[in-house]
């Protein structure tokens, strides 16, 4: 029987990660908010309201970040 041992936590690409899933955060947004101009009523407040999810995601993973170099920091 094999033993499967967990991998050592790699943390050494996180922020770049992070940023990347920002960056396309911030695409997906805008390319909502040009769909809007033909959106119905009803798709636009959907569209809103996945954009207002998206902020709050985006907040989040700036606040991973802060923790990513603070970690990265305290390892030097």
């Amino acid at each position: 029987m094999t033993h499967n041992r967990p991998k050592p936590d790699d943390r050494s690409d996180n922020v770049e990660k992070l940023q990347e899933m920002i960056h396309n955060t911030i695409e997906n947004m805008e390319e909502a908010e040009e769909s809007m101009a033909t959106a119905s009523p009803e798709q636009r407040e959907q569209i809103a309201e996945k954009n207002e999810r998206r902020r709050e995601s985006i907040e989040a993973m700036r606040e991973e970040i802060k923790d990513e170099y603070r970690h990265q920091n305290k390892m030097e």
